[in-house]
């Protein structure tokens, strides 16, 4: 069945993002966090999750490679971490974990055991900051992301497939990117095509649909045209999503959200992403 190697050091899995840094994504969302704000603190925990999932007695084992496009018409489409991690577009998950950007403290809210919450101190790593500026260049990321993709493909022939998350709120202002994302669904490993999620997020009141099985009761050609830029989800991904509690995820779900307005919705979907590929990790090689 696809979707169903292991993954050990022996033969790692790889997660590429490609975030949308237009200006729009300056906008506050209903939190009072702007966009861009939001999709860098998602992404520095999500990299922290899995680091932590990598994590053993005797260090990091290399069970994931990571990367990041950025992409706007004012820095155009670049690699946004640094250091060591600039270098390459993607890298081992031990890199990400000896070289974040800085560290710092946050408060966060905890049960206090007695029915009520306290403020305590926490350390929480930054591997990139958040920008907005410029257009939207959604072609070009995204044949950035064919590339890096492709080769990846191409090297690790019989990994678990790549997962590809795309996570943006305007429409492309460099062309028609939908083709260009059918090709990258059309990369593969042996075990199965490259995973293609799109996330839409809005400052806007419409209602959200969250793995949509279809087009119908999507506002626009836009939403419809990410529906199809996105891969159906597999067995264990709609498992995932049953279990979190969204509603009408079936077989014939994309990996597709519009209208995301809050960051536990970006939460809840970067999750189900992730963790169908962290519960194919294995025994150790």
């Amino acid at each position: 069945m696809p979707y169903s190697e292991e993954i050990n050091r022996v033969n790692p899995t790889a997660f590429l993002f490609a975030i949308d840094r237009s200006g729009s994504m300056g906008e506050l969302m209903p939190h009072g966090q702007s966009k861009a704000q939001c999709v860098s603190d998602v992404m520095n925990r999500i990299f922290t999750e899995l680091i932590l999932k990598c994590t053993g007695s005797e260090g990091i084992r290399q069970y994931f490679d990571l990367g990041v496009i950025g992409y706007d018409t004012t820095l155009g489409v670049a690699n946004p971490l640094t250091g060591d991690l600039a270098k390459e577009w993607v890298n081992s998950i031990s890199l990400f974990a000896t070289n974040p950007l800085r560290v710092e403290v946050r408060q966060k809210k905890i049960p206090d055991g007695a029915g009520g919450v306290i403020e305590t101190n926490v350390k929480f790593q930054v591997w990139f900051d958040p920008i907005a500026k410029g257009g939207t260049p959604m072609c070009a990321a995204l044949q950035t992301a064919y590339d890096i993709l492709n080769h990846w493909c191409a090297t690790h022939p019989n990994a678990y497939p790549p997962l590809f998350i795309h996570i943006t709120d305007g429409q492309s202002t460099d062309g028609d990117p939908e083709e260009l994302a059918k090709k990258i669904q059309q990369l593969s490993t042996n075990d199965g095509n490259v995973l293609v999620f799109n996330i839409h997020l809005s400052s806007q009141g419409s209602e959200t649909a969250m793995l949509p099985s279809s087009v119908y009761g999507l506002p626009d050609n836009y939403a419809e045209k990410l529906f199809r830029m996105s891969s159906y989800m597999p067995e264990k991904m709609v498992a995932f999503a049953q279990q979190a509690g969204i509603k009408n995820v079936s077989s014939e779900s994309r990996c597709f959200a519009y209208n995301v307005q809050e960051i536990t919705q970006l939460v809840e979907l970067l999750d189900i992403g992730t963790r169908a590929a962290t519960d194919a990790v294995g025994m150790d090689r």
